[in-house]
Order: C-alpha cells, then sequence, then structure tokens
C-alpha cells in the first residue's frame, strides 16, 4: 500500500466523526499550547529580570550588612548595621583599591509619604550624587541630589514617575511642590525618568534625599543599609569584590574571612539567582502542564482503541483480501500521529499567540522558545507513536473470519 493513499484515507476515516477527532485532539491541544506558553513566558521573565538588573549598572557591586557566601570573601552570620559613611569613604580613598570607579553609601528604609489628602507608602533612599552614575539614574525633569544638598543636610527629594502619579495623579508636574515625609517637609526638586517594575522591585516608586538628610534628620541613624560600588570594568569584577572584602575585614577587626559581618553582590550573582529561581519555578510550572499531555495521550488511545472495534468487520475484510499485519499497524499509527500532530500545531499556535498576548499585558518581553516549539514537533509525534502503537497491535492481531463475524 502506498503511504499517500494511507495518508489520504487516514484523514477521511477521521473526518466522518469530526466531535471525536476533535476532542481527542483537545488534550493535546490544551496540553502543548500549555507548554510552550509557559516555557516562552518563563524565558521572557528572566529576559526582562536580566535586563532590569542590567539597567541598574552592569558593573556594580553592592556591600550588604551580614554575611553571604560570594565570589571574594565568603562570610558567616553578621549584623545588619555594621556597614558605616567611614567604611565607604576607606573604600573611596585607600590606595589599596584599584578596582573601583565610583563608591554610593546608601541608606533605605520605607516610610509614609503625603501632601495634600493623597498619601503613600513608598521607598526612600538616602543618596550622595553620585547614586545617579553607579545607577545609571537619568532625569525626567528638575535636578538630582547636588553635593550642596548633601553637606547642608537639605529637606529636598528626587521623585519616581510612580509616586508623582500616586500623590498628584497622572501627567502632573510637581517640582517646587513639597511633599511630607515621616511628618516632615521636603521639597521636590527633580522627578527621575521611568526605569518601570511592580511592587516593592518598582524603580520608579522610590524617593531619594541626601543621605545626611536620611541618616541625621529623617530616622535618626548612623550606619548605611548598603554600599554600591562602579568597577572600572567588568574584568575586574571578582578582584574588585576580593579588595574591597579585605580591605572591609580590616577596618572591622576581623582576621577570619569566615566571620565576616558583610556580604558583597555582584550584579551577575543577583542574576545569576534570580535566573535560577524562575527557571526552576518555569521547569515547575510546565512539568504540571505536561501532565496534560499525558492525558491527551490516553484520550487519544481510547478513542483508537473504539475506532479498532468499530471497524473490526472492515480490518477482517482487508485481511482476507491480503492484507498484512504491517499494513493494519501502518493505517491505525498513521492516524494516531496525524491526530496527535495535528493538535500539537494548533497547541504550538495557541501557545504563541497566549504568550504574545500575556506579554502584552505584562510588559514582559514577547520571547519565542525555539526549544519550545521543538519539543511541540517531537511530543506530538512520540504521543502519537506511543499511544497509538497499541490499537494498532491489536487491529493488526485480528483474525480474518473473527473479524468478519463481528457484529
Amino acid at each position: 500500500m502506498e503511504y499517500s493513499e494511507v495518508i489520504s484515507e487516514s484523514f477521511g476515516n477521521m473526518l466522518i466523526n469530526k466531535l471525536r477527532t476533535g476532542l481527542a485532539a483537545l488534550g493535546i491541544v490544551i496540553g502543548i499550547g500549555s507548554v510552550i506558553a509557559l516555557i516562552s513566558l518563563g524565558q521572557a521573565t528572566q529576559q526582562s529580570i536580566q535586563d532590569r538588573i542590567e539597567d541598574l549598572g552592569a558593573n556594580l557591586l553592592t556591600i550588604n550588612p551580614g554575611a553571604q557566601r560570594t565570589e571574594g570573601v565568603r562570610g558567616a552570620a553578621g549584623g545588619v548595621t555594621t556597614l558605616t559613611l567611614d567604611d565607604a569613604n576607606s573604600i573611596k580613598t585607600s590606595h589599596q583599591i584599584t578596582t573601583i570607579r565610583n563608591v554610593s553609601p546608601e541608606f533605605s528604609r520605607r516610610a509614609q509619604v503625603t501632601t495634600g489628602g493623597a498619601n503613600t507608602n513608598t521607598q526612600i533612599i538616602g543618596v550622595t550624587p553620585v547614586y545617579a552614575t553607579v545607577h545609571k539614574i537619568t532625569m525626567d525633569s528638575g535636578s538630582f541630589i547636588s553635593e550642596r544638598d548633601d553637606l547642608g543636610m537639605t529637606k529636598v527629594a528626587v521623585i519616581g514617575l510612580q509616586v508623582v502619579s500616586d500623590l498628584f495623579g497622572v501627567g502632573s508636574a510637581p517640582i517646587g511642590q513639597s511633599i511630607k515625609i515621616a511628618g516632615k517637609t521636603f521639597a521636590i526638586i527633580g522627578i527621575t525618568a521611568s526605569k518601570g517594575g511592580t511592587g516593592f522591585g518598582n524603580q520608579d516608586d522610590i524617593i531619594f534625599v541626601p543621605l545626611s538628610t536620611a541618616q541625621k534628620q529623617l530616622f535618626g541613624i548612623d550606619y548605611l543599609s548598603s554600599i554600591a560600588l562602579e568597577a572600572k570594568d567588568s574584568d575586574v569584577m571578582t578582584d574588585a569584590q576580593t579588595q574591597v572584602g579585605y580591605l572591609l575585614l580590616a577596618r572591622h577587626h576581623l582576621s577570619d574571612v569566615t566571620q565576616a559581618d558583610f556580604s558583597i553582590m555582584s550584579q551577575q550573582d543577583i542574576l545569576n539567582t534570580a535566573s535560577s529561581a524562575t527557571g526552576t519555578f518555569t521547569i515547575l510550572l510546565s512539568g504540571i502542564a505536561a501532565i496534560s499531555l499525558l492525558v491527551g495521550g490516553i484520550g487519544i488511545m481510547n478513542i483508537m482503541l473504539v475506532t479498532v472495534t468499530e471497524r473490526t468487520r472492515e480490518i477482517g475484510l482487508r485481511k482476507a483480501l491480503g492484507a498484512k499485519k504491517k499494513d493494519i499497524i501502518t493505517q491505525f499509527l498513521i492516524e494516531a500521529i496525524i491526530l496527535t500532530f495535528s493538535g500539537g500545531i494548533v497547541g504550538m499556535l495557541l501557545g504563541i499567540l497566549i504568550s504574545y498576548i500575556i506579554s502584552n499585558l505584562t510588559q514582559v518581553p514577547f520571547v519565542l522558545s525555539v526549544q519550545a516549539i521543538m519539543l511541540a514537533i517531537g511530543v506530538s509525534a512520540g504521543i502519537g507513536i506511543l499511544f497509538g502503537w497499541y490499537p494498532a497491535k491489536r487491529a493488526s492481531d485480528l483474525q480474518p473470519i473473527e473479524a468478519l463475524r463481528y457484529e
């Protein structure tokens, strides 16, 4: 029997029972569509996280109080108030540090902000002028915190677009107006350009004030929440971690690196951690979605078994006319493969469409996963062979005389 005839006849047999064929393929459509959508969205999320982290500065190192395993210095448990402005100044002026271009001491805390009848709870970051350089901050309007503002402990604020929206309304121009942060009045001198984000990670939901003002007038503290460092280039990141780590160990009178009361993280460390987390989550969701592929395959096997039963007399007639077992197996196996492959193609298109729609709604980049598409094609054909083999084998084993007698 020619394969073209087999394929043509298979299409004809499936079109006779359109509803049953459609329901059999539905499980495959849902399974393939779900897997492709989840893999694509997972990769899009990873790309979005990578873009946002790189926007913060490609050569950025962050020193945090407390300890965490890092490439340069590996520390143990420590306090959360162990970094000071003197630490930042020592890194900046030390002749031992040859890999750092800029040092940005920072203090961050959430606080209630009000103006008129509006209020919001947002992140307040005390900064020096170099913060804008280290973190790649650009201004939408007005100016950033200046050296004069920091030295004079002036009560001025630079706010993000989300804060503008929350306090003044979208499209407002609040420069020159006042806001109250933790009950103290600050004059708005600038608005930062949008960086995007959601929730606590929203880079537009931030208010910047002079570091000295944040420490002495707002929160009454004398320590830092972090120190950001800009390395001279990406090739010296590891050396920079080591140099800074050992300088801080000496300043904190610690001789054992395992007792370090700080941690140093690079952007790559953060990116690797975030990518690992999103990758694991994507695999987990894809695994759950793949269960529907198994269910769809079982459904197709059931449909094919029903088809074998319905076509018992036809099978008996074919064998009586000389059809071989191989011909019968080929007939039913091709029907199963066509059914699953068609469902796989529809599921692939559905998955791509879902990914595109969700990407537009959530403003994450649209990523078309070639691996997911290849997976769809391979899995579709594989399910057709795997779950179509048993019904095809059962059909080929029917005895012609018994099959012809079947009612």
